[in-house]
Parts: C-alpha cells; sequence; structure tokens
C-alpha cells in the first residue's frame, strides 16, 4: 500500500484525564468516520498538569493504566493505527518515583506497536517569564524508536525533540523513517516563532512526511499553547493544518512522494561524516 489517510486529533487537555480521553475520543471517531487509518493525539493527552505533587497524584504505571487500556480497546474497535502522542506514567528511578514522556503506537489489534520516551526534556526560561523544568517530573529516554506501518516506517519523537535535527537524521538514515510523528504541546510563545518553519524543516532536510498533533489554546492550569497541529509532505508542502482550537485535521498521504522528494534531493545519500 502506496497511500493513506491521516489524521491530528488536537485537543485542549485539563487536569481530569478522564474528561481528556472522552474529547479525544470523540476526535478520534469523527476522524475516523472521515477515513482515517492513522490518527494522532499530542503531547499529554490525559492530563495536563504543571504541579509536579498533582500530576504524580492521578499517574499510574502503564501496565495498570485504564485510560491506555481504553485507547487499546478503541483502536480495535475502529480497525485504526492510533498513536497517542504521549501519556505520563509512573517509573521507578534509583533514588525516586519520576513519569515517563511516553509515545505509544497502537495497532488495529489493540496491542503496543511501539513505544519511546521523549529524549530531550524541556528546561527553559523563556524571556517573558514562563519557566519549564521537565526534568524535575521526568526520566528521559535513552533510544530512538520507529516502527513498521503498512504504508512506511514511522520515526517517533514529541515536542522539544524537534529541535534537534539529528535525532530526525539518525531516524531516517539509520531506522529507515519515511514518516516523522512529533506531538507536542508547543508553548504559544515559541510556537508563533518556530512552530511551522522547524516542522518544514524537519519534512524536508529529511525528505520525510511529518504529522505533528497538537495541544492548543488556553488551559485550566493557565497555560497557553500554540495549537496549529500540522501535516507536511516531504517537499515541505503544508497539506493540512489547524489553528488553536480542538478539532482534527486530516490529509491523504501518497508515500511515493518520498521517492520523488528524495530522488530529487538526495540529501540522505550525501551525508558525510567530518572532524572537527
Amino acid at each position: 500500500m502506496t497511500s493513506f489517510r491521516a489524521a491530528c486529533v488536537q485537543l485542549r487537555s485539563g487536569r481530569d484525564p478522564a474528561h481528556n480521553l472522552d474529547e479525544a475520543e470523540r476526535l478520534i471517531r469523527e476522524a475516523r468516520r472521515d477515513g482515517a487509518e492513522y490518527i494522532q493525539t499530542p503531547e499529554q493527552t490525559a492530563t495536563m498538569e504543571m504541579n509536579r505533587k498533582a500530576m504524580m497524584a492521578v499517574l499510574s504505571a502503564e501496565d495498570d493504566d485504564e485510560g491506555l487500556k481504553r485507547m487499546q480497546a478503541l483502536a480495535e474497535e475502529l480497525d485504526i493505527w492510533l498513536h497517542i502522542g504521549s501519556m505520563s506514567f509512573l517509573v521507578k528511578t534509583c533514588d525516586e518515583v519520576k513519569a515517563a514522556n511516553r509515545s505509544l503506537l497502537i495497532s488495529p489489534a489493540g496491542r503496543i506497536a511501539a513505544r519511546y520516551d521523549k529524549i530531550h526534556m524541556f528546561d527553559v526560561d523563556l524571556e517573558n517569564g514562563e519557566s519549564y523544568r521537565e526534568s524535575a517530573s521526568f526520566v528521559p529516554g535513552e533510544k530512538a524508536v520507529s516502527a513498521i506501518l503498512p504504508w512506511g516506517t514511522l520515526g517517533l519523537t514529541i515536542c522539544y525533540d524537534l529541535r534537534f535535527p539529528y535525532l530526525y537524521r539518525a531516524l531516517c538514515n539509520q531506522k529507515g523513517a519515511n514518516i516523522l510523528a512529533i506531538p507536542a504541546a508547543f508553548t504559544k510563545r515559541t510556537g508563533q516563532a518556530h512552530w511551522e518553519v522547524l516542522m518544514r524543516a524537519r519534512a524536508i532536510e529529511n525528505g520525510a512526511f511529518v504529522i505533528a498533533a497538537a495541544q492548543g489554546g488556553k488551559h485550566e492550569n493557565g497555560r497557553k499553547t500554540y495549537g496549529h497541529s500540522i501535516i507536511v509532505d516531504p517537499w515541505g508542502t503544508v497539506l493540512a493544518e489547524a489553528q488553536d482550537e480542538p478539532c482534527f485535521i486530516a490529509a491523504d498521504i501518497d508515500m511515493t512522494r518520498v521517492d520523488v522528494c528524495r530522488k530529487a534531493i538526495p540529501s540522505l545519500q550525501h551525508d558525510r561524516a567530518f572532524e572537527i
């Protein structure tokens, strides 16, 4: 198969996991009725909580998470590849209990086909006064992850990973990825400046499709996210883009475009090691 319909579900997740998953399910079902076969949700689909103690209080280990089981059952019912952009799960470290910011690809059989833990932690102080310390709550991942879909190879990443282009180069050159997943919860401030240009750059430089579901709008915890879920083709053409309201977007993906674009600009083949 060389073509499929992909969708991004854009959310405005709050503190209540059950409510957030209700909204996700509603939009997933709408996207499926529109013909989507691969549906991606954003980073932190189940809960957006900035207070560490409050966040940890509602989390469970992956094996015990009822929300994940619900999403697995939904994927099986709808016969779709359901990509949960990320959910947080409790994990034990040597010193304490923290969380993993984990992306999960669920097969149409309802099974977990791939897991990816976010590698790059968003520890920043923006000039507008916003401050984030993901490393205080989350354990960073250590491994790049790809997965085989019926139409191509999917490279799994999350949000801030977008700013580290060598991860995407490795996924494409070493793992054969030709579809790049970048579910996110970009801040409004950074999204306005950087979101689209970075998404298009990752697509262009790797000759790959980019699919990026996002959180959007003002959340109940006061955080503002950019939204603008986006699907980009390997030439950098934007196939679909949202604004900042909860919704879904969809586009027909023609995988033959990957070969066409990579033959036109064979930068993956021309990649060379160098000394500094």
